[in-house]
């Protein structure tokens, strides 16, 4: 132990240049370059630079999409530095495409974060003039609608993303962000979800046939307050005050090619529903090690099968 310590100081006096170290840090993690600048005020230096900083921020096309689609409603605002520019997009959700997503980062992996709104998703009976979904405004929503229901006894929500703009080797996980009113009723039943791999461009076919087997979907309760004893998922709540709802996991590839669709949906109790408030899909990181991650894709290919689970 005495041995390994006063090889690291040695270590640690060597003068290696400013740009050396921005180096050796800028091919670790955000959270690893914290760390790193706890070592020494040399360390902090380079930990801080706006050089370390940049290699963490997502690529200049989209920094430049987020700063010229960002929208008005968003509370996102450009920082003196990069890593300022960094944790901003951490902090605060950046409304994209005129309103129809939200991009943020995991802060710890600098991973790409989105939700698309419920506008965006497939909710069957919620067109505009449905008399069983209505559109309405929340201030706490972070999009300008959100889909409330009135009264239905078919639930079915189906979203899709593009997989090329997720981060590479990376396990993500997608949720239903929702809420549920005083008077809601209808959820005591079990709800399906699931999540599948599409080619770009496909159109939403029959649910059945989209859910799959029953190695695919899984069976979920959207009410918190249920006591569950069949051990199937309860939603958890979110630091922003809304329920989220797991609908599946998917690992993103180095080059992934379609789109993935995200689907929740409640059509065999039929029994009437009322109190849903939708505020979208988020799709976000897991935080598990890269290794762990490509390790599991190597699995399923083995096993010839798609890394969605």
């Amino acid at each position: 132990m005495q041995k390994h310590s006063e090889e690291t100081e040695m270590i640690m006096q060597v003068p290696f240049p400013y740009e050396c170290i921005d180096n050796i840090i800028s091919l670790t993690t955000p959270a690893d370059a914290c760390r790193l600048s706890l070592v020494s005020t040399r360390f902090k230096f380079a930990a801080e630079s706006n050089q370390v900083w940049e290699k963490f921020l997502p690529s200049p096309h989209l920094i430049h999409a987020i700063e010229s689609q960002s929208t008005s409603s968003s509370t996102f605002v450009p920082a003196k530095s990069k890593k300022e520019f960094y944790l901003a997009l951490c902090d605060n959700s950046v409304l994209m495409d005129n309103g129809k997503m939200s991009f943020s980062m995991d802060k710890w992996s600098g991973k790409k974060c989105y939700m698309i709104c419920a506008r965006e998703l497939n909710i069957v009976w919620a067109q505009d003039k449905s008399r069983y979904w209505s559109w309405i405004s929340l201030a706490e929503s972070r999009f300008k609608e959100v889909a409330s229901l009135d009264e239905v006894c078919w639930l079915e929500i189906r979203g899709k993303i593009d997989m090329s703009i997720l981060s590479p080797w990376t396990l993500y996980k997608a949720y239903l962000v929702y809420k549920l009113t005083e008077d809601a009723y209808g959820f005591d039943v079990p709800v399906e979800v699931a999540i599948a791999e599409r080619h770009y461009g496909f159109e939403y076919g029959p649910l059945d046939a989209a859910l799959g087997g029953d190695e695919n979907k899984q069976t979920v309760y959207l009410d918190p307050s249920l006591e569950i004893m069949d051990g199937a998922r309860r939603p958890n709540e979110r630091a922003d005050g809304w329920l989220e709802m797991e609908l599946g996991e998917f690992l993103c590839q180095a080059e992934e090619d379609g789109e993935l669709e995200m689907m929740c949906a409640e059509y065999k109790n039929l029994c009437w529903k009322s109190g849903l408030i939708v505020q979208g899909i988020e799709v976000r990181p897991e935080r598990k090690e890269y290794s762990k991650a490509k390790g599991k894709a190597g699995y399923f290919r083995a096993k010839g099968k798609k890394p969605v689970f």
